[in-house]
């Protein structure tokens, strides 16, 4: 039975109209100037509301070559529903106003039958928007050709966990024909987000907050999901991706192909110069095959 997952978030945190939102969907791959890639196999991306971090998103996406890949995996975090697992949706088809994504129905039996999962419900699927944000750009760049998802939503982990489902599904890396879009903002600095981290010696605050992000992008790249966890214990910087970068992580760890991850753009949401100010961080990263 076709259980439909609408696209809830259109209209509000980005465009609902599908012409003015391929338009600029569009323009912002262009501008990036970067060239569709056979070698990228995942993607680190934001997901805040298209006027804030559509652009930089644009970075991560450009890098796609649809041709060889006929099933994205989305990884994000879960921001209103708690749970200590991962979730799978009960959905079938996932909206957008650029075209609708079908689930794939047996991945999503494989991965059920493990036992390690949860499901969510509808509502809750419908008010998250960490995997919605990425689907207008993989409809945009899979346009005309056949793609179907397996959205995963990552709850609070422990380390034990992101490292079991890190496991489980390594073996998924090592098909080409598999991507994984991975949702993750950056540094949420101010006392709206109850996180004031600054350090003098960088200038302003601004400076300190991006020197704190690139940290963690650099040890990111590096592939170890241990010393990433150092990292989020020592500054309890607010990636609120943490859970799903390090299950990518620790799936790259246990796969047999060689992945290598670059950040390849980084933009913050304003300058914060004093305490009565606030940001959000975004950035996007290439996952490629390291010959």
């Amino acid at each position: 039975m076709e259980k439909v997952r609408e696209a809830a978030h259109a209209g509000s945190w980005y465009i609902k109209d599908p012409i003015k939102l391929g338009q600029d969907l569009d323009e912002w791959l262009r501008a990036t100037g970067l060239a569709k890639c056979p070698d990228v196999r995942g993607v680190i991306a934001p997901h805040a509301g298209y006027s804030y971090s559509g652009r930089c998103a644009a970075y991560a996406f450009a890098n796609i070559d649809p041709a060889q890949i006929s099933r994205v995996f989305l990884l994000g975090p879960s921001h209103h529903y708690y749970t200590p697992k991962c979730a799978l949706s009960k959905a079938t088809t996932y909206k957008t106003p650029l075209g609708d994504l079908p689930i794939d129905l047996e991945v999503n039996e494989e991965l059920w039958g493990t036992g390690k999962f949860e499901l969510m419900d509808l509502e809750v699927d419908e008010a998250e928007h960490s995997m919605e944000m990425h689907l207008p750009y993989l409809a945009k760049v899979f346009h005309g050709t056949p793609v179907k998802i397996v959205p995963i939503l990552v709850g609070a982990l422990n380390s034990e966990n992101e490292a079991m489902y890190g496991r489980l599904l390594a073996k998924y890396v090592d098909d080409p024909q598999n991507f994984f879009s991975v949702s993750s903002d950056f540094c949420h600095w101010g006392t709206r987000f109850n996180y004031l981290h600054y350090e003098k010696k960088y200038g302003e605050i601004y400076k300190s907050i991006e020197a704190l992000d690139r940290m963690g992008m650099e040890i990111i790249e590096t592939g170890d999901a241990d010393a990433f966890k150092k990292y989020l214990s020592k500054f309890e910087n607010t990636i609120c991706g943490r859970h799903p970068i390090s299950v990518f992580l620790h799936m790259q760890r246990n796969c047999s192909t060689k992945i290598k991850i670059n950040f390849v753009r980084y933009e913050q949401s304003s300058k914060c110069k004093s305490t009565r100010d606030s940001s959000v961080s975004y950035a996007s990263a290439a996952a490629k095959v390291d010959p």
